[in-house]
């Protein structure tokens, strides 16, 4: 990690808002594989172009860390690493040292090693010293994240708790051995996170020239199955097989009638306390180098999280453990200044876990799609937003809006359409976005299925269930022209331009 960040500064009370939300402002929450490439290609400099003509400055999206087969971005591989999948080829064949006269005789399964060998013999002094720079600058999560690819990728995918014995519990002779015999596939893979780097840093260097803001996700656990957890099981509840004695997930909620069992392993908090949060240090660091401002999803994990023991099949017979956030975030106020992070603080919120949020002033989030069928007192009513928040119509995790509308019970249909004076003549989509951007909440995200008034058809996400999500793209024959022009007035008018 850079020592420069890690730089202590005395914490003081009350907090200030970080500097990103000290203007109203919006954006479009997109996924970078819900582009029509699904990369980092030109479709992800397109689409900032699109945001810059509308009038927005944020481009929310998910986790952008390597999937396992169900493609779920909130079970990676790995928190620091960009997903593979994400790397624009084309973007790369354009690279002066990439001969794409050679390649033409390459298989495709070889191209991230044709491409290393390319870079190892052409590349300049200076590329070669910024590559150099970078290995040594993300070395603290580089470094086991290759050779766990490696070692998965050997033992034929297979899950790290069910490799053999020395691999499992990271025997430094048996891990040794497999860093020497596959030296060149493990500087193929550290290369490849490289030109995602790189490519990655393109985009956020032409959207903030652009006046707009990379708004990610980070979730508050990590998959089992991760490179984290095989780094570093002592920071987890496992057992001495690797295996999860209590698992993480929510209680019924709004989602689901029996809770959500998530199945990540919790934290030994005792033993984070004990490093001085350095894992959480490292994390925030990685994120804070690709985001402008970020998400922490389950914001309520930092108070306390919902335990379940890791025989149950379900989530009901969890219980709420008290967790160290007041100290956590403490100390990563201290070492980076200020917090650009924001709160996802839905279903069961305690009075503790609101004052935790406002404490370190991190906005918290509204979702219209909540907001009807009960009385004036709902607190996502837009009469009841507050400055210190995000306002949505919808997430990644709800409907679109008209699928919402489509669905809803008679009595939430009959309370929207009183409360918004809702003719039916009128899209549903666009009246929530108005709504949304003539909220007091100093920043509104918009789905863009919102923005092409797209059906429950496109929906990314149904929590609880594994088939048919994340899966969800765009075509930009669906961006009409009148789209950016009609945002860009109402920024205008509600003042988040």
């Amino acid at each position: 990690m850079n020592k420069a960040v890690l730089c202590a500064e005395e914490v003081k009370y009350p907090m200030q808002t970080a500097g990103v939300f000290q203007q109203r402002r919006a954006g479009l929450l997109l996924h970078v594989t819900s582009l029509p490439s699904a990369n980092l290609g030109q479709d992800a400099f397109k689409f900032i172009d699109f945001l810059h003509e509308s009038g927005m400055t944020v481009w929310q999206m998910l986790p952008i860390n390597p999937t396992h087969a169900d493609g779920s971005p909130y079970q990676c591989f790995s928190a620091h690493a960009i997903n593979p999948s994400l790397l624009c080829k084309e973007t790369l064949k354009q690279e002066y040292w990439f001969d794409n006269e050679q390649y033409r005789d390459v298989h495709q399964a070889s191209f991230m090693a044709y491409a290393y060998q390319q870079f190892s013999e052409k590349a300049s002094d200076g590329q070669r010293f910024e590559y150099d720079e970078f290995k040594k600058q993300q070395a603290y999560w580089l470094d086991d994240y290759v050779l766990f690819c490696e070692l998965r990728h050997l033992n034929h995918q297979k899950a790290w708790f069910d490799w053999p014995e020395p691999l499992r519990h990271r025997e430094q002779s048996a891990l040794a051995d497999i860093a020497e015999q596959r030296r060149e596939s493990l500087d193929i893979r550290r290369f490849e996170q490289f030109m995602l780097f790189n490519q990655w840093h393109g985009i956020k260097r032409y959207a903030n020239d652009k006046q707009v803001l990379l708004f990610g996700d980070m979730p508050i656990f990590v998959a089992h199955d991760s490179a984290d957890v095989w780094a570093a099981p002592e920071l987890f509840k496992l057992d001495e097989q690797g295996q999860p004695t209590v698992v993480a997930g929510v209680p019924p909620d709004y989602f689901s009638e029996t809770g959500q069992r998530w199945g990540n392993p919790l934290y030994d908090w005792q033993r984070h306390q004990e490093q001085n949060f350095s894992w959480w240090q490292h994390r925030l660091h990685t994120q804070l180098k690709l985001f402008d401002l970020i998400r922490i999803d389950h914001f309520r994990g930092f108070e306390a999280c919902w335990e379940i023991p890791a025989s149950c099949e379900t989530a009901i017979d969890g219980q709420w453990v008290e967790t160290p956030g007041d100290e956590l975030f403490t100390k990563l106020l201290t070492i980076f200044g200020e917090l650009p992070l924001v709160a996802e603080d839905l279903g069961i919120i305690t009075e503790k876990v609101t004052a935790l949020r406002e404490k370190f002033a991190m906005p918290g989030m509204k979702i219209l799609h909540f907001a009807f069928g009960g009385d004036s007192s709902n607190a996502y009513l837009p009469h009841n937003h507050s400055q210190d928040s995000i306002v949505y119509t919808g997430t990644h995790d709800n409907d679109t809006s008209i699928g919402w509308y489509d669905s809803c019970e008679a009595h939430v249909k009959q309370h929207f359409n009183e409360y918004t004076d809702h003719a039916n003549t009128e899209s549903v989509a666009w009246l929530l976005i108005k709504i949304a951007l003539n909220s007091v909440s100093s920043m509104a995200i918009v789905p863009f299925q919102d923005v092409l008034e797209l059906n429950g058809e496109h929906r990314m996400n149904v929590p609880g269930t594994v088939d048919g999500n994340w899966k969800w793209c765009f075509d930009w024959q669906m961006v009409q022209p009148e789209y950016a022009v009609r945002l860009k007035k109402l920024n205008e008018l509600y003042g988040r331009n």
